[in-house]
């Protein structure tokens, strides 16, 4: 399914307003998931563009925003640090909660990657929780500054190049590295951890996985990346990540949805998603679909209208009384189609419609092919068999429709 980008922003945990996309999918959202970038990173670099998209693609809304001093993020970077960036992920969670719904998956990548973890028991409604290319220790990112960090020390504040660009670090931020024991929060994690790093990581080198695995209780899994650089570059590296964190993460927001109770006997309980001013989640028994109108109608076309389903179920009908009916008498039938094209006509040029009639009625015009063709002398037999397919039948009739508000007695 395609996939959107929402703007949206929110007060961070220093009282900034964070930019934020929120990627949604077409269809209905099998949960939500919030992205951390990397350090000095931004939403829109790369790979938090990427994997959210093909995540939403799979039908998981993903958040990802601009830490504060980053990006199109408000407040002063040289302001931060580790604990707030955890504050600003919790900010994001908070924002959710209200607003849509708590995510079910917390993803990061590099030390997006250590401030989820440390951030993840504080999210009780997180089901799944992933790494990318994360350092086991928060301080793991002052390598990328080592030769100014006596210039910190004894000034207080120095300007470093991190990535080709200029950034303000201040003594505080290192300190502040010290005061996080990610090892313990890892211990503590209490949900399913995927870690996923490349073994030729630069940047974060491979024996970060192994101690953050060793560090966490299971369920536990680990995922080589093999040759992909540390900021997944390569379009495939950041799909191959999107398709296994879906597949990974569907395990454990899937149990969830399969565990709500179903409508009882043979309900259907359609109810808005949220999504677009339309889109509709259908719930038949075990089954899940999608109803929408089309975008010339005001919605997301995600899904068939009201009046596709009654086309469908007609059509449907139809073909499995036809196959019923050649059965029973052993017919050899080629496979059957049904093409049903609905449209609302007056009376007065309906010819089909019986005399004394006034205004519009609807018009469904039913077209089935036999692969292979069929007898001439069969051919009005099952026409006469399609007039008594039951949906055919209901359409037909008057049906009685009886409306109750819930709550009421």
């Amino acid at each position: 399914m395609s996939a959107r980008s929402k703007k949206i922003s929110f007060v961070g945990a220093q009282g900034d307003e964070l930019a934020a996309l929120l990627d949604l999918p077409a269809g209905p959202v099998r949960a939500y998931a919030i992205f951390a970038h990397c350090f000095t990173c931004s939403k829109d670099v790369f790979a938090a563009a990427r994997i959210s998209g093909a995540l939403a693609e799979l039908g998981i809304g993903v958040l990802r925003f601009d830490f504060t001093g980053l990006g199109a993020s408000g407040g002063e970077f040289a302001n931060t640090n580790f604990s707030s960036n955890v504050a600003d992920l919790l900010s994001a969670v908070a924002f959710m909660r209200q607003n849509f719904e708590a995510p079910k998956i917390l993803i990061g990548h590099s030390l997006g990657g250590a401030a989820i973890l440390a951030a993840a028991g504080e999210v009780p409604e997180a089901k799944a929780v992933a790494t990318i290319g994360a350092p086991a220790d928060a301080r793991h990112v002052t390598r990328g500054f080592q030769a100014d960090l006596t210039r910190i020390e004894q000034d207080g504040e120095a300007e470093v190049e991190l990535g080709g660009r200029r950034f303000q670090i201040r003594k505080q931020f290192i300190d502040d590295l010290d005061e996080h024991d990610l090892g313990k929060r890892i211990a503590d994690l209490r949900k399913p951890l995927l870690i996923l790093h490349a073994p030729r990581d630069e940047v974060v080198g491979i024996e970060n996985a192994g101690k953050i695995f060793d560090a966490a209780r299971h369920p536990k899994s680990f995922v080589s990346l093999d040759d992909a650089d540390h900021l997944l570059t390569r379009r495939r590296d950041a799909l191959y990540v999107a398709e296994v964190l879906a597949a990974w993460a569907g395990r454990y927001i899937g149990r969830e949805e399969a565990e709500r109770e179903e409508p009882a006997g043979n309900a259907v309980v359609v109810s808005e998603t949220g999504l677009g001013k339309f889109q509709q989640r259908v719930t038949a028994g075990p089954h899940r679909l999608t109803a929408d109108e089309p975008e010339a109608q005001g919605g997301l076309d995600s899904g068939p209208s009201p009046y596709d389903f009654l086309a469908i179920a007609l059509g449907a009908c139809t073909s499995m009384t036809l196959r019923m009916y050649a059965d029973r008498k052993g017919l050899e039938l080629g496979p059957v189609s049904v093409t049903v094209d609905h449209k609302r006509v007056h009376a007065r040029d309906c010819t089909e419609c019986a005399e004394g009639r006034d205004g519009y009625v609807d018009r469904f015009e039913r077209t089935i092919r036999i692969e292979g063709g069929v007898a001439a002398e069969l051919s009005g037999k099952l026409a006469e068999i399609a007039g008594k397919c039951p949906v055919h039948r209901t359409l037909e009739s008057s049906s009685v429709v009886v409306t109750k508000i819930a709550g009421e007695d």
